[in-house]
């Protein structure tokens, strides 16, 4: 460390690195120098400028483990002010979560199979789709993944329905606004690259593991993107002569958007939506860590006692499920608007 020592020293600092010095622990790189009985300063003739290597110059300078443990400390301070804020807006949540999870599982099973069937033979008016669902279902009930197959599909249909409920306006406003857009995509890239493990770390420490809404805010926040950035998209894409001849007729902004843009704009809005339940799906197995019943269960099951069968059949359940969702929502699409046919 002699370079950032001279360096120190020629800017005159050394008096404040004096004064500022305390006892702190030793960092990870001088323990293991230690173990090892080598010395510390013996490694590179210039080792990178981190906080570590410049608090070994300068004690007043702050440790790595000072930083962490700075936001650790500024995420407790706020912490009760978040649960306040938070608690009261976020409880519907967990109602509809456990209102669901009653539903799908309280329903006997002769009476919910043929309704999920019908509700997939209105939405499409597809036979092959429909007949697809009806052996999905068999299948679940003859391996008896049929009780956390459902319970999985409420958690997506509650979820789901939240990201769409939200998103679509949000991106509706960034298509109007330039400058919305500029403030959201920071946000949108960030909640998008973020780790979903990453998620459930500050939601552990504001709900209790219990709640519902722990695991159904990860699973919005985790796949509300593609249908606020596609639903944007699709509108901004939208034909400029077909804005002008709506101008042309007189159209009010309200008109233009319900009769001309989201329209023309829907076969992107469906693909965001799409999007939107896959990532559901696979945000589901990751919240089971925190309490989220159903397939995911099964999954980590599999991984925590080396249970290959079972961690395998549940992940083929969790995809069968993601194909149901997938077929059904690219017929309902072609349904709705035939030009746009299911590839």
């Amino acid at each position: 460390m002699a370079f950032y020592d001279t360096a120190i020293d020629r800017l005159g600092l050394r008096s404040w690195c004096e004064d500022g010095a305390a006892d702190t622990p030793m960092s990870m790189a001088q323990l293991l120098a230690q173990a090892n009985g080598s010395n510390a300063e013996g490694g590179e003739a210039l080792p990178f400028p981190s906080l570590d290597t410049l608090h070994e110059a300068c004690g007043a300078i702050p440790q790595t483990r000072d930083m962490t443990a700075g936001v650790e400390a500024a995420f407790l301070a706020v912490k009760d002010g978040l649960k306040f804020v938070l608690d009261p807006l976020t409880q519907p949540l967990s109602w509809l979560l456990e209102a669901a999870l009653y539903v799908f599982t309280a329903v006997p099973w002769w009476v919910l199979i043929p309704l999920l069937i019908w509700a997939t033979w209105a939405a499409t008016r597809r036979r092959a789709v429909t007949g697809f669902v009806a052996v999905v279902f068999l299948f679940f009930g003859l391996i008896d993944h049929l009780d956390v197959a459902l319970q999985t599909l409420s958690i997506i249909f509650v979820c789901t329905g939240l990201c769409v409920l939200f998103g679509v306006p949000i991106g509706i406003l960034m298509s109007r606004s330039d400058r919305t857009q500029r403030v959201m995509l920071p946000v949108l890239d960030m909640l998008q690259t973020l780790p979903s493990f990453v998620y459930l770390i500050p939601l552990i420490f504001l709900f209790s593991v219990t709640e519902p809404k722990l695991y159904g805010i990860a699973i919005i926040l985790y796949a509300i993107v593609p249908v606020i950035r596609l639903t944007d998209l699709g509108i901004r894409l939208v034909d400029r002569d077909v804005i002008e001849a709506a101008d042309a007729f007189g159209m009010s902004e309200r008109q233009k958007l319900f009769g001309v843009q989201l329209p023309l704009a829907l076969p992107n809005i469906m693909a965001g939506v799409n999007q939107t339940i896959m990532m559901s799906l696979a945000m589901v197995v990751i919240a089971s860590l925190v309490s989220a019943p159903g397939l995911g269960v099964l999954v980590l099951r599999g991984i925590r006692n080396l249970e290959l069968g079972v961690g395998l059949v549940a992940g083929f359940g969790i995809v069968l499920l993601a194909v149901v969702l997938d077929r059904c929502s690219k017929a309902a699409l072609q349904r709705i608007d035939p030009a746009h046919k299911s590839q």
